[in-house]
């Protein structure tokens, strides 16, 4: 039997009544999740596929925890859950210094700040029964916190060759539990153009390199050479210098990419690393985000 990942998914402005359609679509075909990350709206969006679909689990892969007071998270996560009937999960991150400064916010300690934050979301009266809680994870620190005071975590741009050490801290009990998440947030491009593919997802993740938090989770996976050629790089000014430092090995092992079949394999060994909930971010070597999802659609 196939295991099947879940997808991730966007209310991009525009296109959101086609969004909620393609949820829809998305729990026919069998999918394990719907996971939406912080681009746009992803709690409205919850809030719409919890009233047009039945079945399938869905959430928000991250929602920074500084956008919007505790008191309207609690009481919006609550809403969402009981008309979901208990489908819904709330990941939470503090999301990065670029879209922090953007909106004026300043962030504190990632641990703190996140330990807090739940607190004070469990501690908010007559809000509601609240969804289990996800914390947006890389390294091993909130990756322990996540069982800590959470019911999972959420990686983005994993490195699969490191998931087994980076899980190492979670006990037995809960990497065995069907009640504790473990996602990771996968770029994928399908495509029989091998090199197209990669282009792509290269692309998708050049952002993230220029991340200083990003790039010490890759070093502590064993891309240390890799990392530092993109910090050399940045202290140059050559930011276009950077995709030469993604490489083949680092970008397969980040990512998913090429032939259906290829992508597929690719799935099952995210799974057989521990990750229970892959959560495929699809972009088209072809096309805009719908043609992704179409490609993903029909390989499975």
């Amino acid at each position: 039997m196939t295991r099947m990942p879940a997808l991730s998914l966007a209310a991009v402005p525009g296109r959101r009544k086609a969004t909620i359609e393609l949820a829809t679509e998305i729990e026919k075909r069998g999918f394990s999740g719907i996971y939406g990350p912080s681009l746009g709206d992803s709690l409205a969006l919850c809030e719409a596929i919890a009233m047009v679909t039945n079945e399938i689990r869905f959430g928000t892969s991250i929602m920074p925890i500084y956008f919007r007071q505790v008191v309207d998270f609690a009481t919006t996560a609550s809403f969402i859950h009981e008309i979901s009937g208990g489908r819904f999960r709330f990941g939470i991150g503090v999301s990065h210094e670029p879209a922090l400064n953007a909106r004026g916010i300043e962030a504190g300690k990632p641990l703190s700040d996140t330990r807090k934050f739940v607190e004070q979301l469990r501690a908010v009266p007559r809000a509601g029964e609240l969804p289990p809680i996800v914390l947006a994870t890389l390294r091993k620190k909130m990756i322990a916190l996540s069982e800590e005071i959470a019911q999972g975590m959420v990686f983005a741009n994993g490195a699969r060759s490191h998931m087994p050490a980076s899980l190492s801290v979670v006990s037995d009990a809960a990497r065995a539990s069907d009640d504790f998440f473990i996602g990771d947030m996968i770029p994928t491009c399908i495509s029989d153009d091998i090199e197209a593919a990669k282009a792509v997802n290269r692309k998708t993740l050049t952002s993230y390199a220029m991340l200083p938090n990003y790039r010490n989770y890759w070093k502590e996976a064993g891309y240390v050479e890799e990392m530092e050629g993109i910090e050399k790089a940045l202290a140059d000014g050559d930011r276009d210098k950077v995709p030469y430092f993604l490489t083949d090995k680092w970008l397969a092992d980040t990512t998913l990419f090429g032939s259906a079949s290829d992508v597929r394999d690719g799935v099952e060994a995210w799974f057989d690393a521990g990750v229970k909930t892959p959560i495929l971010v699809p972009s088209s070597a072809v096309g805009g985000q719908m043609v992704a999802f179409e490609e993903l659609l029909a390989i499975f």
